[in-house]
């Protein structure tokens, strides 16, 4: 009997084989317990305040907001100029390992870290944005830079500076796509200046928290109103030409000062973050007593926990895609009903997984359930949207079938691969996200890093956010591997 060829498309099949085993396992394993006495009793207390929000309510409600944007523009800026210099070098190993160092960690974390040092101030909400935001514009815009055309570069004279080359012979030809990232950077920084209130940043996710913890859901649902209203107006507000003007005003609605003392970043750094047997005048046995007793106590179980969680979360968010990418594609349904779909996933993926997960947790009560629920329909949404786009650009036979036989033998064959690689695109920030939600309780390393800092034992913080950074490092690697074994590239960007 001839074995069966060992092709792209086989190879592909399997990855997607043992993911899917991986994460029912997963799922299998994970905490879905509900612990909320009477969900159905909460659940309509939340959709009344949701039908009648109070927009009132709020005391200092627009400061909030325009700490929110001063923040975002501020720490897309540092983080842009930053990333910018960084791309620049890109060809070098170190700079591309300390770009995936600073994104590994993500800006709940950095605020964390940063408010032992510079306290509740402007220059905290800035430098939690910009720092991790300046590894992933590096990253960005270093694979722009590989991937330009040499051509233009070749054409001037031999002896020309690497400077006048890099300004005029390829920076022109990504500039346009600079200009767009950065945009969409943008919206991702008001989502994360948002959520940086939930660590006591004075940002709409601040006051959006104590509503929703003290029952006040049209106080609740009145804030979340606002902040689609920023996001979903995007579009129409941000222009290249006012983009000054709006970083101007941010600077000078909160400078971005320091008003610490030097004295507290050495001591912070010299003494805080030495782990505890050093500092005492321990030596390597008391040393690696205290690293065995973490290990064991929270670097496992936090470990263990988000694995657990990320890939629940996976299993469910390919599922859900499969689910919704066809409301937007315009190879099903009508235009009424692509609309619907469209209004749903921009719904979905505007609203922070931190957010999702927060209003499960107060539905559901503390279990893995909210994280998973809140992580698949924030990602799912994303890659239905980039999935039911890149099906715009299938030619179907004139005699195609229709219904349920056009998704299972015309369309999912032939967008399945995009998914697949939207998913592993998807995967590393998956597990980043996973970590974080600790801060709600669950017990994902974040919980056990909140934990730690509220014990200001900052050796364990400074351990478990490493933790965070070799898996997220390590999941990243494992996808970029995969996509390269299996050629898979995506025909939108993700």
């Amino acid at each position: 009997m001839t074995p069966p060829l060992n092709t792209t498309a086989s190879q592909w099949r399997r990855t997607s084989g043992w993911l899917a085993v991986a994460g029912l396992l997963a799922f299998l394993l994970a905490d879905l317990e509900i612990t909320r006495s009477s969900p159905g009793h909460e659940l309509q207390r939340m959709a009344s305040g949701f039908l009648s929000p109070d927009f009132l309510a709020t005391d200092a409600l627009w400061r909030a907001l325009a700490n929110t944007l001063s923040f975002a523009w501020q720490g897309t800026a540092l983080g842009a100029l930053l990333g910018f210099l960084m791309a620049m070098l890109w060809h070098r190993r170190a700079v591309r390992s300390v770009a995936a160092c600073l994104r590994a960690i993500h800006e709940l974390f950095w605020g964390l870290l940063l408010l032992q040092i510079t306290g509740l101030s402007t220059i905290t909400g800035v430098l939690a944005i910009a720092i991790p935001y300046a590894g992933i514009f590096a990253k960005v815009f270093g694979e722009f830079l590989e991937e330009a055309d040499p051509a233009p570069g070749r054409a001037l004279p031999q002896h020309t500076s690497s400077l006048s080359l890099f300004f005029y012979a390829r920076l022109p030809l990504v500039w346009r796509a600079f200009r767009a990232y950065g945009g969409y950077r943008l919206e991702c920084a008001l989502r994360a200046s948002a959520i940086l209130g939930f660590i006591g940043l004075p940002t709409i996710g601040f006051h959006l928290e104590t509503a929703f913890r003290e029952g006040t859901y049209d106080q609740g649902a009145a804030l979340l109103y606002l902040f689609f209203a920023l996001i979903f107006t995007l579009r129409w507000w941000l222009r290249p030409a006012l983009v000054p003007l709006y970083l101007i005003a941010a600077i000078a609605w909160a400078p971005p000062l320091f008003h610490g003392q030097l004295d507290t970043l050495v001591r912070f750094v010299t003494e805080d973050l030495v782990p505890a047997p050093l500092r005492h005048g321990g030596g390597t046995s008391e040393l690696l007593s205290w690293l065995i007793s973490l290990w064991h106590q929270q670097l496992w179980p936090g470990l263990w926990q988000t694995v657990v969680l990320g890939m629940a979360a996976l299993l469910v968010t390919a599922l859900l895609s499969l689910v919704l990418f066809p409301l937007i594609s315009p190879l099903f349904g009508n235009r009424a009903s692509r609309h619907a779909g469209h209004g749903l996933l921009v719904v979905l993926r505007t609203t922070p997984e931190f957010f999702l997960a927060f209003f499960f947790l107060i539905l559901l009560g503390p279990s893995m359930l909210p994280g998973i629920m809140a992580l698949a329909l924030h990602t799912g949404a994303i890659v239905a949207h980039l999935t039911g786009r890149f099906s715009e650009t299938l030619v179907l036979r004139a005699d195609a079938p229709s219904g349920v036989n056009r998704y299972a033998w015309e369309v999912l064959p032939r967008v399945s691969p995009n998914l697949l690689a939207f998913l592993l695109y998807r995967w590393e920030v998956i597990m980043r996200e996973t970590a974080v939600l600790g801060i709600l309780g669950i017990h994902t390393l974040g919980f056990y890093i909140d934990s730690s800092v509220a014990e200001f034992r900052f050796d364990r913080t400074a351990l478990l956010i490493l933790a965070t950074v070799i898996l997220n490092l390590g999941v990243d690697a494992l996808s970029r591997g995969l996509r390269k074994r299996l050629r898979l590239k995506p025909g939108l960007g993700v």
